[in-house]
């Protein structure tokens, strides 16, 4: 198979993928409890039933599901999304609005995650059985175990509300912009430090204990000891040969932690105000907005089937192996 085939095979998958997860999102939003009409009329069940029947057939709500299905993923196709049942705005307008905070936060917190994941994992393995090496993963199992939204209000409890070094909530101060951008950007780093911190200390945690792992196996390999007994120093070994042989475990949890970290930015945009998609989902889910829903569930999806892509073409750069096999 010739690498443009191979391509074209993976495009294919993948557009499929996408199209199984609107199908599906689709099914399970409007099979799940509660009602947009209901929520609309106002849910304190005493909402004239004619007002009710009248909300849905504006909403579409009345036609069956294969109707409501054919209808969404033909305006899907001219990347429309409908309108929000409760703004009554285009989604697509709104979710572009929240697209930039999130991308900012998750983008931070993957780059937080990795650096210091890794950093901590060769730390670890270069010393197996020391304190250091102790110490990391006491660490690594601590910051793994907790759950993220207690880290995140435990952090706001001591950092903001006791000795009021950092902001507890939102993503820039009102009185800020008008100060000027270097103000405006100063602050903002501010508001960044404890959502980044709760959000990737949780995948740090596991790239630190992954980045050790995989380390300490490649280095028992018997390659590994050709090359310390051809002479070769500690520090070009763990470049060329070590570590370029463990990273693909690695680049495998990266691309698993970049799909899940929009699932953990809708905790920790909750929990600080964050004004972002996630928090925008986490709403939308309370007043049952469909189309918003569906928006938010499509763009994440796109997002983890580009990242996983990604993610192949990596490992064919670092293992030329594995496009043999796949051609095989």
């Amino acid at each position: 198979m010739n690498a443009m085939a191979a391509v074209a095979a993976r495009l294919g998958k993948a557009a499929l993928t996408l199209l199984a997860v609107i199908v599906v999102s689709f099914l399970l939003i409007r099979l799940a409890p509660g009602d947009p009409a209901q929520m609309l009329a106002g849910d304190s069940g005493s909402a004239d039933a004619a007002f009710v029947a009248e909300i849905r057939r504006d909403l579409g709500l009345d036609q069956g599901l294969d109707v409501q299905l054919s209808r969404y993923l033909k305006a899907v196709l001219r990347l429309d999304f409908g309108v929000s049942y409760r703004e009554k705005r285009p989604v697509a307008d709104m979710v572009l609005e929240r697209l930039p905070s999130t991308l900012l936060l998750t983008t931070s917190a993957l780059v937080f995650s990795i650096v210091a994941g890794i950093a901590l994992g060769a730390l670890a393995a270069r010393r197996p059985g020391s304190l250091l090496d102790g110490a990391i993963t006491a660490v690594s199992v601590t910051f793994f175990a907790m759950p993220m939204f207690w880290v995140g209000l435990m952090f706001i409890i001591v950092f903001a509300v006791r000795l009021g070094w950092l902001p507890s909530y939102g993503m820039l101060d009102a009185s800020a912009e008008a100060q000027g951008e270097w103000t405006a950007l100063a602050d903002l780093l501010k508001h960044m430090v404890l959502p980044v911190l709760t959000l990737g200390l949780y995948y740090m945690s596991i790239l630190a204990r992954v980045s050790r792992a995989a380390l300490l196996q490649v280095a028992g390999a018997d390659f590994i000891r050709t090359a310390r007994a051809k002479g070769l120093s500690p520090g070009l070994i763990w470049r060329d040969h070590l570590f370029r042989n463990a990273l693909l475990p690695i680049l495998t949890v990266v691309a698993l932690q970049a799909a899940q970290l929009v699932g953990g930015s809708v905790l920790v945009e909750t929990v600080f105000a964050w004004p972002g998609i996630g928090r925008f989902a986490f709403e939308a889910l309370m007043t049952r907005d469909y189309n918003v829903l569906l928006a938010v569930f499509i763009l994440t999806s796109f997002g983890v089937i580009v990242v996983n892509l990604l993610a192949d073409m990596l490992y064919q750069a670092i293992d030329p192996r594995i496009d043999r096999a796949s051609a095989t």
